[in-house]
């Protein structure tokens, strides 16, 4: 295998992790293990939020270096467990690169494995169940309901037309709240702020802020920082939308 289809697959499995809510240590971890087992010397990776940089040494043509951008980012850990795999079978010899390009190519364009109506009800059921953990009553899961569909529905809308992130969040919240507020107002609920606490939990960056502290404890400090600064603003975002809301229509 040469240098280049070599880059092709660590840059490919890389990608398909950094977008899909892998944490920065693991992604380098998997770049390295693979350009190793190649039989290519002097192996560096360095992973940020938004970039990959990976370089290596080979007899043919010396040192080759090569990064991309990534702008994209969701989550999706089958995807990542799916990559990890295929990076174990490579490092043990199971397939070749040619079938580790393959499968990866084949990761990267295959869908969610949950259909999207699907997550929206998922929502839906987890601001309910939130808004009784919280302190609701039965009553309140049914305005929690439809209010985490609409947020769920709204910011994945949003993020296909708008590409800033947490606009998109902002937005989902605003409608989510308004949603919340007019159902309790018609006399579905009782509880409002039960109602609208389960309605935000289900847009509150979990992933995000779980990879910031263990990239930050595996001493990723770049990325740790960064990833816990999206995930406040991305609270900060919720917050205001819920916040206008508010304002607005009580």
């Amino acid at each position: 295998m040469n240098a280049d289809q070599m880059m092709d697959i660590c840059m490919l499995a890389g990608e398909i992790m950094l977008t899909n809510g892998a944490e920065t240590y693991r992604v380098e971890e998997t770049l390295e293990r693979m350009a190793k087992s190649a039989k290519f010397r002097n192996v560096h990776s360095f992973v940020t939020t938004t970039g990959i940089f990976l370089s290596f040494e080979d007899d043919m043509r010396g040192d080759t270096m090569q990064m991309i951008r990534v702008d994209d980012r969701m989550q999706d850990l089958n995807k990542v467990t799916l990559v990890n795999q295929v990076s174990r079978e490579f490092v043990n010899g199971d397939i070749d690169g040619e079938e580790a390009l393959l499968q990866l190519q084949a990761i990267a364009k295959a869908p969610m494995n949950y259909s999207s109506l699907l997550v929206h009800f998922a929502s839906g059921v987890a601001g309910g169940a939130f808004s009784y953990l919280f302190g609701g009553n039965m009553t309140d899961t049914i305005p929690a309901f439809f209010a985490g569909f609409a947020a769920s529905w709204s910011i994945v809308t949003l993020q296909e037309y708008i590409k800033v992130k947490f606009f998109s969040e902002f937005m989902s919240a605003f409608l989510g709240g308004t949603v919340a507020i007019a159902l309790v107002l018609l006399g579905l609920g009782e509880n409002l702020d039960q109602v609208i606490i389960g309605t935000l939990m289900p847009l509150v960056p979990g992933i995000p802020l779980t990879n910031a502290v263990r990239d930050l404890m595996s001493g990723d400090l770049i990325a740790g920082v960064s990833r816990g600064a999206e995930a406040v603003i991305t609270a900060l975002s919720i917050a205001t939308g819920i916040a206008l809301a508010i304002a607005l229509f009580l």
